[in-house]
């Protein structure tokens, strides 16, 4: 029996049993092809490069991104371009193992100082998604018109981010809208291009506003949230780690670029903006991972929480106290083979008063 024919037999076997047995979503990760439990990528983003002193939060050190890039110069990593990784992820076609994708947000001036020339000689691609409205303001902090058709006439890809890098999870669907299409406008006048992917501002996202991404034609949305991107993941909600100052010194980027999948299914509330605060947060663990007891999760705002096990895979958090308003994240990590880590992340959304 070929391969194809065993996949099929043993689908057509799992169906028999998904009423009896599983839940609807956790079937869907199971019957995804062997290549998706295998199939990840790890997404990481900068904001700026030498800029620490001033911006410590969106900013690392030259030093620092030196030490990045040397590290995926190792024979082991392999970069991709993010476009390549998205759609390999959405068709789950295969991923080299330590895979990575490099992005950068908001077309800060040092992208073209000191990362571009970097990453051209280590032939490395990177995507730089842009706020339109900072470029077209002319500040010496941004990149010019006039630079980023230099990098994207070199081959760097261009990634839409609005125009004026708005906290959509808390805007009307309309006004979103006309931030994407006047972005798209702006992109397509200056250099030629209408980008196929689209990061949420401060990674900030609702279904309502991941809908409009789709219905807007784009082919896949990244967040701010740390966690590895894989094939049974959300392609409009892939996670980012970011690093800055604080959380980027070369340990923290190793873990990073080493870290493996923890997939998740049956996420509760689907949507990361908060309508019941604070909310009963669960989900669902494959049932290939082995050793739950040391799964742990972390959330920003109160530090390790406890955690609920209801039979063998599914993860409850209940908050005793409301999210603060604006966003937060929580990080869930995992013991895996070889020293390396699974993770997974989730950032949520409260509108302000």
């Amino acid at each position: 029996m070929s391969v194809t024919a065993c996949l099929h037999y043993f689908r057509l076997k799992l169906n028999r049993m998904a009423h009896r047995y599983l839940p609807l979503a956790m079937l869907a990760v199971m019957l995804a092809p062997a290549a998706a439990a295998a199939g990840s990528g790890v997404v990481v983003m900068y904001h700026r490069i030498g800029d620490e002193a001033e911006f410590p939060s969106t900013s690392v050190s030259k030093e620092r991104f030196e030490a990045h890039i040397s590290l995926l110069e190792q024979q082991k990593y392999t970069v991709w371009p993010l476009e390549k990784l998205a759609m390999a992820l959405k068709s789950g076609d295969s991923i080299p193992d330590r895979t990575v994708a490099i992005t950068f947000d908001d077309a800060y001036r040092s992208i073209y100082d000191i990362a571009w020339p970097r990453l051209k000689r280590a032939g490395m691609p990177f995507t730089i998604f842009v706020a339109t409205k900072s470029v077209d303001s002319g500040s010496s902090r941004f990149l010019s018109w006039a630079q980023l058709r230099e990098m994207t006439t070199d081959g760097v890809t261009i990634g839409n981010h609005t125009w004026t890098h708005l906290h959509m999870a808390g805007a009307s669907i309309d006004r979103n809208r006309e931030e994407i299409r006047h972005a798209r406008r702006r992109l397509s006048e200056e250099l030629s291009v209408d980008p196929p992917l689209f990061a949420y501002p401060f990674g900030e996202m609702s279904s309502a506003v991941r809908d409009l991404v789709i219905a807007e034609g784009f082919k896949a949305a990244f967040g701010q949230h740390s966690g590895v991107a894989h094939s049974s993941g959300d392609a409009y909600f892939i996670p980012r780690f970011a690093f800055n100052e604080q959380f980027g010194d070369l340990a923290r980027f190793r873990r990073a670029v080493d870290a493996m999948p923890l997939p998740v299914a049956d996420i509760t509330p689907a949507d990361p903006l908060i309508a019941t605060n604070p909310p009963a947060f669960g989900f669902s663990v494959g049932t290939d991972m082995r050793g739950l007891h040391q799964l742990a999760c972390y959330h920003s705002q109160f530090g390790k929480v406890d955690l609920m096990r209801l039979g063998e895979w599914r993860i409850e958090i209940r908050f005793a106290e409301p999210f603060r308003k604006g966003r937060t994240r929580l990080n869930c990590t995992l013991p895996g083979p070889d020293g390396r880590w699974r993770w997974f992340g989730r950032q949520f959304y409260v509108k302000p008063s």
